[in-house]
């Protein structure tokens, strides 16, 4: 494993830290790969009863993926296929991982980390917070398995008014739309973050599991049957 995804335990938090402040944490196809790994180990570790995520440094939780990378990585059809499956197989991680996940966003949280944050499911940032997917600028297509979870968190409406118009907006208009759950100050985004955990962390660990496997039923409209 790389530096590129660091994971810090402390008891029963473990805080997952998208590791590339030189370049505000842009993600490349080894990052995803890492960490969508690292989300399967930790989903598998009964002690682990809250995930804490963010990217590091306090510039930005992450711009989206580095496009200094598509030339190499996606420049043919084949090579966008292959990287859209690593993308995809860790959204699905993500999406299906069982122990709360907490978002800890500073900064600029757009593209590709505005996917990952939407997979989250409390999503804290600071007010200067900046929010979008400008894709449409790039000339590419959202796929289905990205937009999906845009789609359940915000409706179908907000996550067309994000993608067609692609502006970045800010922190309140992200609390307005649903796309985060807590606004705060700057300089208290890691100290509510961290408090949000342990609430977390300090219930019963089984009920936290089976809440987000209903959440999660009905969301895609299926019965608790």
């Amino acid at each position: 494993m790389s530096e590129l995804i660091l994971v810090e335990r402390d008891g029963a938090i473990a805080t997952v830290v998208l590791n590339r402040p030189h370049k505000l944490n842009a993600l490349t196809r080894a990052m995803w790969g890492e960490l969508g790994d690292t989300v399967r180990s930790l989903s598998r570790d009964a002690g682990v009863r809250c995930i804490v995520l963010r990217g590091a440094g306090e510039k930005a939780f992450s711009p989206g993926n580095d496009i200094g990378e598509f030339e190499t990585q996606r420049s043919s059809k084949a090579q966008a296929i292959e990287y859209g499956k690593v993308m995809h197989a860790t959204a699905e991680k993500l999406a299906s991982c069982p122990t709360p996940i907490v978002a800890q966003i500073h900064g600029i949280c757009v593209g590709g980390g505005l996917e990952i944050a939407a997979l989250a499911d409390l999503r804290i940032c600071g007010e200067s917070s900046r929010f979008g997917a400008p894709i449409k600028n790039l000339g590419l297509v959202m796929a289905y398995a990205e937009m999906a979870p845009l789609v359940r968190l915000v409706g179908r409406s907000i996550a067309l008014e994000i993608l067609l118009e692609g502006r970045v907006f800010d922190a309140a208009e992200a609390k307005d739309k649903g796309l985060v759950t807590r606004v705060v100050p700057d300089d208290q985004v890691a100290a509510e973050a961290r408090a949000t955990a342990e609430r977390i962390a300090d219930g019963a660990p089984l009920v936290a599991r089976w809440h987000k496997k209903f959440a999660r039923r009905l969301s895609e409209g299926g019965a608790l049957t």
